[in-house]
């Protein structure tokens, strides 16, 4: 059986200079890649993905770290990454925090990706000051997803959080609602992203600018879930005189809103409307408005600009909005897509 060795031999060059000729990398002049493709030919050599790997130092395997993956976002980032590093011929290594603070320890803080992964990814994964450091150790390549910290010399691939906020404020406002609740992530949340944070600047800053004051006691903190947002409405509720209209920090919460006031004996949007931020799959079922965020091309564009220092070969250029703060963040654009759960409010 041909290895890799004995096409070094014949090509008269290494292993490793084998195994990237083979993969296409641009480091291979044509020459020498012409000579490694005869000697494999002739020797009748088929690759192997490991050998080839171990040949050039590296695992073909890329870490993506996520908070929690049965939340939709995450779960859609993940999906779209799987499928682009598969087709550049990588493999994906996941870690789902699962909300819990020891294992991100294990995972950031500890030799634990050490030699194990090419590349690293976090999506929306918060990071204390000894995290960075881990980080730094290792020395690899690595992109962050959507807000969260930032990793210095690291890109990063997200929407503006703020903005989508306020898009979706606005179209309350333009209807005519001035009585606009807000529901929101837990700040509590052992694993808090700052996604939470932003969505609420830019509910207040939109409210501000129309000339209204934020009023507290119509901003409820819950957990990213529908049975989160169903309890922030329900509070929001039990507070007194309803609001006119919700934002819901996504669209999760948005459909757990609209559960409990319908428990409540309103209607949607006749007595509240009710906006979200992210179309998930099923807010064009429940006619849900919301401002649309690129789940699966945010996973897409990263893990092109994660390979790209792997020498892989990705499929299409790097697309987006670049700030003034150079190759990173890119920020991916937003819409507002309306639909049943939104109307001017009720004449009184």
């Amino acid at each position: 059986m041909t290895k890799i060795d004995d096409v070094a031999r014949l090509a008269g060059v290494s292993t490793a200079t084998v195994s990237r000729a083979l993969r296409g990398l641009p480091t291979v002049s044509a020459a020498t890649r012409r000579r490694v493709l005869a000697a494999a030919e002739q020797l009748d050599y088929a690759v192997s993905p490991s050998a080839s790997r171990l040949a050039g130092g590296r695992t073909g395997t890329v870490a993506v770290v996520v908070p929690r993956i049965t939340r939709w976002f995450f779960s859609t980032v993940v999906e779209a990454v799987e499928e682009h590093l598969h087709q550049s011929g990588y493999d994906l290594l996941l870690y789902n925090l699962g909300g819990r603070e020891q294992i991100r320890q294990r995972v950031l803080r500890t030799a634990n990706l050490h030699k194990r992964v090419d590349a690293i990814m976090l999506v929306a994964t918060p990071l204390r000051p000894a995290d960075l450091t881990a980080l730094a150790a290792l020395d690899l390549p690595g992109v962050t997803i959507s807000s969260g910290s930032r990793v210095p010399n690291w890109p990063c691939v997200r929407i503006d959080d703020v903005a989508a906020s306020r898009m979706a404020t606005r179209h309350l406002l333009d209807l005519g609602h001035r009585r606009i609740a807000h529901i929101s992530g837990d700040p509590d949340d052992e694993l808090a992203y700052t996604t939470h944070l932003d969505r609420r600047r830019g509910y207040q800053a939109e409210l501000r600018s129309a000339g209204l004051r934020p009023d507290p006691s119509l901003d409820v903190d819950s957990s990213f879930t529908i049975d989160g947002g169903n309890r922030a409405a329900a509070e929001l509720l039990a507070r007194g005189e309803p609001p006119t209209a919700i934002v819901a920090a996504c669209d999760e919460m948005a459909m757990g809103a609209m559960t409990a006031l319908r428990d409540a004996g309103l209607r949607v949007p006749q007595d509240v409307s009710v906006v979200g931020i992210d179309d998930h799959d099923l807010a064009g079922v429940l006619g849900l408005s919301t401002v649309a965020q690129p789940a699966a091309e945010q996973g897409r564009l990263a893990a092109r600009i994660l390979l790209d220092p792997l020498g892989a070969r990705t499929l299409g250029p790097v697309v987006g909005q670049r700030t003034a703060e150079g190759d990173s963040p890119v920020i991916l654009p937003t819409r507002l897509v309306v639909r049943e759960s939104t109307a001017p409010p009720r004449a009184h």
